[in-house]
């Protein structure tokens, strides 16, 4: 099957899904058969049993047009989870849309500093700031593994505010988090347990050189960082030297290789017990400060 000629209502699955991988591959996107794979059932509609035990089952008509229109996208560069609609963090289900950052699987190491820092006290009441507060992501983690915890996220973006807003609920945390529009910490009041963000930290002259994914599909003002990509830390780290009770912590997400500079910016401030923690990749991911 061409590649050119798409998707009909007589094509059946097993066609389908060669069809896709071979779209997904020539387009350079990594793992193309599992994408395929994941195409079918998500924009086909389709379970994941069936495309076994029923691969000569014509797609029909609505199944061929949306997997067309899917495939088009995705070889295009838009990431999955932004045509989906959706993406798995922390085992949660969270919805992301273009106005929002992607949550990486990077930004987990955040969440477990988070979690083995708060040990047994996560038990406890506590009340959480995440700041840039986005999809919600950190936010909806956190609260879903502290369950006496209160939660405040702020964003600058109204988009980034509904989605949030909507994982929330979704995540049935309505009760326990508020989502409000401002720049960082603007209006707010501590003090907090814990302040978490995952700020812009890309130096604005890099942002044209990152994965398409990343630099055509997700929003400028999650990504641009300044011209060192430091700026969002001069804001929050004196800011949450403020807004934190004594003993409280700060933990914020770091690009490659700015680890040692945040470090230096947190002990200019008077944080104690600073300390980076490694992703999986073995990169500085996180600064962790504590207010004395």
């Amino acid at each position: 099957m061409s590649r050119r000629h798409g998707l009909g209502a007589a094509t059946s699955r097993a066609e389908a899904l060669a069809w896709l991988a071979e779209t997904f591959g020539a387009a350079g996107i990594e793992e193309p058969k599992r994408e395929a794979r994941l195409a079918l059932c998500h924009a086909g509609g389709f379970a994941a049993a069936s495309l076994i035990a029923e691969p000569e089952r014509s797609l029909g008509e609505p199944a061929a047009a949306r997997l067309t229109e899917f495939a088009a996208r995705r070889a295009a560069g838009e990431p999955f989870s932004k045509i989906a609609g959706r993406r798995e963090f922390w085992g949660l289900t969270l919805i992301v849309s273009p106005e929002v950052l992607d949550p990486r699987p990077e930004t987990e190491t955040l969440v477990e500093a988070a979690l083995k820092i708060l040990g047994a006290r996560r038990r406890n009441p506590l009340r959480i700031l995440d700041l840039g507060v986005g999809s919600g992501a950190i936010l909806c983690a956190l609260l879903t593994e502290c369950p006496m915890a209160q939660g405040l996220g702020v964003d600058a973006s109204p988009a980034a505010v509904a989605v949030a807003s909507r994982n929330i609920e979704a995540c049935g945390l309505a009760g326990r988090a508020d989502i409000r529009l401002g720049s960082w910490t603007e209006g707010v009041e501590g003090p907090f347990d814990l302040i978490v963000s995952n700020p812009p930290y890309v130096p604005s002259a890099e942002i044209d050189t990152l994965a398409r994914e990343v630099r055509d599909f997700d929003p400028r003002l999650a990504l641009d960082g300044g011209a060192d990509g430091l700026d969002a830390y001069r804001t929050i780290l004196p800011a949450a030297a403020s807004l934190l009770s004594p003993g409280g912590r700060l933990i914020v997400e770091v690009g490659a290789g700015q680890g040692g500079a945040v470090l230096g910016l947190a002990a200019r401030l008077g944080f104690v017990h600073a300390e980076t923690r490694r992703d999986l990749a073995g990169i500085d991911r996180v600064v962790i400060g504590e207010r004395p």
